[in-house]
């Protein structure tokens, strides 16, 4: 079973490298960007075969080890 955790700076945390990409955007010509927030995609292969236990796993990697939750927050997918 394949979970995809998604963790990105949580509203109103600095992002450097948010700005940097939005300003390469802008540089490009793409000036319609108002707002760039980057983060990370983490993909995990899970032997558990219940989609809930899953969920519940891959949650809890992302509190313990993923996700600075201080100044992180994440998303928990799971696909069959």
């Amino acid at each position: 079973m394949k979970a995809r955790v998604t963790v990105m700076l949580k509203a109103g945390v600095l992002d450097p490298q948010g700005k940097a990409i939005q300003h390469a955007l802008h540089t490009l010509g793409f000036s319609g960007v108002s707002d760039v927030r980057a983060g990370k995609v983490i993909e995990l292969e899970l032997t558990e075969t219940d989609p809930a236990k899953a969920q519940t796993e891959a949650e809890e990697m992302a509190r313990r080890l993923l996700a600075n939750t201080v100044i992180e927050s994440f998303r928990v997918a799971v696909d069959g």
